[in-house]
């Protein structure tokens, strides 16, 4: 994929809509909440800042993944969780409140972890990709197109708090429709790229998914968290910013073979989070009887 009016200017702008509609839903709150639950807030984002890169460096290295696999991967496992995770732990009824704050949370502390973990990955399994790779530019890249529209969505919210609420939800749906519509479109663009890699990136892509799914349920239970909170992060955890992994895949680092593994993500990870549900809802389910 090159460098066009799609990858540098629509795939951008959307995002940055994305993320201006996840400030609407983040208050003062979701920030201190830190401070007034900090045990579930502090086994999330040990969950999503440090297993998750470590599981998913332990896949590419003990399956051997090729180096476009293994460098996608990290970049999903480094970017943070996305709107889309509140959207299901919504319909879940799981912590909403956890949800928002995790997200806004490793939303932040990405913008410096992120461009550091992608290229220590890039350096580990493709070297010769470095020279395309810019620490500056990707760390501005993202304090443009996810801090500040957090942060105005966030102004917003402030000062019309009333309408803000109203139109959050829209957001929520907008932002997931919009992402499935980029990741068909990528998909669509380089399908010929896409059906080659996709017999080998499904199983790696899967593997992450399930086990990233799976650790943040078992991190809850060892942390000895409520079952709600377990799946909180279960869904958290498993559900990354795909469509943020892709625009650092094509526009920051120009090599569009690892924006695969992160477009076969953004839509088989509402399988994890899908069985979870139902997992929850089974066990509710014979609890009542």
């Amino acid at each position: 994929m090159q460098a066009t009016i799609f990858t540098q200017v629509i795939l951008p702008a959307v995002l940055a809509f994305i993320m201006f509609g996840m400030g609407l839903s983040l208050g003062k709150e979701d920030f201190t909440r830190l401070v007034k639950m900090p045990r579930p807030v502090i086994v999330g984002l040990f969950g999503q800042l440090i297993l998750l890169p470590l599981f998913a460096f332990s896949i590419a290295v003990t399956f051997n993944a090729p180096p476009e696999i293994a460098v996608g991967l990290m970049i999903l496992a480094a970017c943070p969780g996305g709107t889309t995770s509140n959207l299901i732990s919504h319909v879940a009824k799981a912590n909403l409140a956890l949800s928002v704050s995790l997200t806004g949370v490793t939303t932040i502390i990405c913008v410096i972890t992120t461009p550091l973990l992608i290229q220590y990955s890039i350096g580990m399994f493709s070297e010769s990709a470095l020279e395309s790779f810019s620490l500056l530019n990707t760390s501005l890249g993202l304090l443009v197109i996810s801090i500040i529209p957090v942060l105005l969505g966030m102004l917003v919210r402030s000062n019309f708090s009333k309408a803000a609420r109203r139109a959050e939800p829209m957001f929520r749906v907008l932002s997931t429709v919009f992402m499935l519509l980029l990741i068909a479109i990528i998909s669509y663009q380089e399908r010929d790229m896409m059906m080659e890699a996709f017999p080998s990136v499904f199983l790696f892509v899967i593997g992450l998914n399930v086990g990233a799914t799976v650790l943040g349920v078992a991190l809850a239970a060892l942390a000895k968290l409520d079952g709600r909170d377990g799946v909180t992060l279960g869904i958290e955890i498993g559900t990354q910013n795909a469509t943020l992994a892709i625009l650092i895949a094509v526009s920051f680092v120009g090599q569009p073979a690892y924006a695969v593994a992160a477009g076969v993500y953004g839509v088989v990870m509402y399988g994890g989070a899908f069985a979870l549900v139902m997992l929850k809802r089974h066990h509710l389910g014979e609890n009542k009887l």
